[in-house]
């Protein structure tokens, strides 16, 4: 199947470069596409569906009157990043997470940071966010950041950025696994000549990077995922994850706290606990301490982590980095905690709790991107030029009403990769969301969820919303060392 009638438009595009040839690393993929009819594209496009549905890979949406679970929609064109890129995004967001790391847990002991008024102390405390039941606690190895899902776009030169962090329960890495499952039977020959990354291991460093948080030294601690339930929209990655690493899914019910430890109850009995892999929000985890209503949680289980006799993964509390508006300082909490300028950038951001800031937002709601900074999933989003006047009224209203609630970006033109829809090959943007884990060392996974905008010149990626996803190979014989990659930087400076 050709691309003569391709157009990758004016974005950067994943595949085609700017002389409108395939990019030279890309050159395998490229070949055996083009040795594909349209017909034998659709039909290994819709074995991969039923391959999904077969597995029950699903998501759930809520408020859906179509009914709650969704096939995820999967692309079998890959995203591809080559080996230096790679490089340089792993180095990235290892130093990222080093320094989110290090401002959580300042944020909830001393607080130098907001001492030397490197940020606001009102915009902390002023955070839904901001937990102050998690004053005083030192997490086991003082790591609060265990897995994250840090989302990445490129820019119309190439270029990547920051565009949010996820810290507190980051979703989709099933996905990420699934895809590349069944990618590896739908284009084996691509595969193997572009010697891709693999990605299969996951399972493996989770549990070691679990483990590595336990509170005692034993040598099989007792490792437990904590689910909301069936009804959960993530409950499929929850299952899945827990079978991978061969460790018990439980809820809330299936726990008690006997003399400040957390117990699983057994058909043989009650089993201590060592660490809970939780995908509870903060505000359900602990009825005694936050949501009294909640019935998904323990009650007690905040005490006994406080007290260090069970390790909480990711520690609650971490959701303090996850907003957007504390996002925007991030440049300054690496160069403080790190004395290093960040590797990979933030998009630029207006906080609408600043004057300044805010009226240069209130004036431009037709060029810019406005977010919640406490929703996600494409939820309480304007994207100006894409708006209504009267959607973007609406929004002038919510700000000004609310301005600590807001945060604006440019839109940008993100960068598009070739996307199989119906009969044809077309350009869809696309974001890229990589997983971090922080145990013994810092592992970042050579992939990631790369998820795509199904809808044409649609900006939003997010599943809820209509989007779907691809398999990201990173490719190439030799990733570049830290070392090697400032020598070659140096070089070329």
């Amino acid at each position: 199947m050709n691309f003569d009638n391709y157009n990758s438009g004016n974005f950067y595009d994943e595949l085609i470069g700017t002389d409108g040839q395939p990019r030279h690393e890309m050159m395998p993929l490229f070949d055996h596409l083009n040795e594909l009819t349209a017909k034998d594209l659709r039909r290994r496009q819709k074995a991969a569906e039923y391959a999904l549905f077969q597995q029950g890979i699903t998501f759930s949406v809520y408020g859906n009157k179509k009914g709650t679970e969704k096939i995820f929609p999967f692309d079998i064109l890959p995203r591809i990043i080559k080996a230096k890129e790679w490089s340089v995004l792993e180095l990235g967001m290892k130093q990222r997470i080093r320094a989110l790391n290090l401002f959580i847990d300042d944020i909830y002991n001393e607080q130098k940071i907001l001492k030397d008024k490197i940020i606001p102390r009102e915009l902390i405390l002023s955070s839904e966010c901001y937990l102050k039941q998690c004053q005083g606690i030192s997490p086991k190895n003082k790591i609060w950041i265990h897995i994250t899902g840090t989302d990445l776009v490129r820019d119309q030169e190439g270029t990547f950025y920051v565009l949010e962090d996820n810290l507190r329960c980051p979703s989709g890495i099933s996905y990420v696994l699934q895809n590349r499952s069944i990618q590896k039977r739908t284009m084996p020959k691509a595969f193997k000549e572009m010697h891709t990354l693999p990605v299969s291991d996951y399972g493996d460093h989770l549990y070691e990077t679990l483990c590595h948080s336990s509170p005692n030294n034993t040598a099989k601690p007792n490792v437990i995922v904590l689910t909301p339930g069936i009804y959960n929209s993530a409950y499929y990655e929850h299952s899945y994850l827990a079978q991978q690493m061969g460790v018990p899914l439980v809820q809330g019910s299936d726990l008690i706290i006997v003399d400040d430890n957390v117990m699983l109850r057994t058909t043989k009995g009650l089993e201590k606990v060592d660490v809970i892999y939780r995908r509870i929000d903060d505000n359900y985890l602990d009825p005694q301490v936050f949501n009294k209503n909640s019935q998904l949680g323990v009650p007690g289980i905040m005490d006994c982590f406080r007290k260090g006799n069970v390790s909480l993964a990711n520690a609650p509390g971490t959701g303090i980095a996850d907003d957007k508006a504390v996002y925007a300082y991030v440049p300054e909490i690496i160069k403080y905690y790190l004395s290093e300028e960040p590797i990979i950038k933030n998009v630029p951001t207006y906080i609408c709790d600043i004057e300044k800031d805010r009226k240069y937002v209130l004036n431009n709601l037709d060029k810019l991107v406005v977010k919640a900074v406490n929703q996600s999933g494409g939820y309480g989003m304007l994207i100006g030029p894409a708006s209504s006047r009267k959607e973007q009224q609406e929004f002038a209203g919510k700000i000004k009403a609310s301005p600590r609630s807001y945060i604006a970006q440019p839109t940008l033109a993100l960068s598009r990769t070739p996307t199989i829809i119906g009969d044809k090959i077309e350009g869809r943007h696309v974001d890229f969301r990589p997983y971090i884990l922080y145990g013994e060392s810092i592992f970042v996974l050579p992939g990631g969820l790369t998820r795509v905008a199904l809808t044409k010149d649609s900006l939003v990626v997010n599943s809820s919303q209509g989007g779907g996803s691809k398999d990201t190979w990173v490719i190439g014989d030799k990733l570049l060392s830290s070392t090697e990659l400032k020598r070659e930087e140096g070089l070329n400076a």
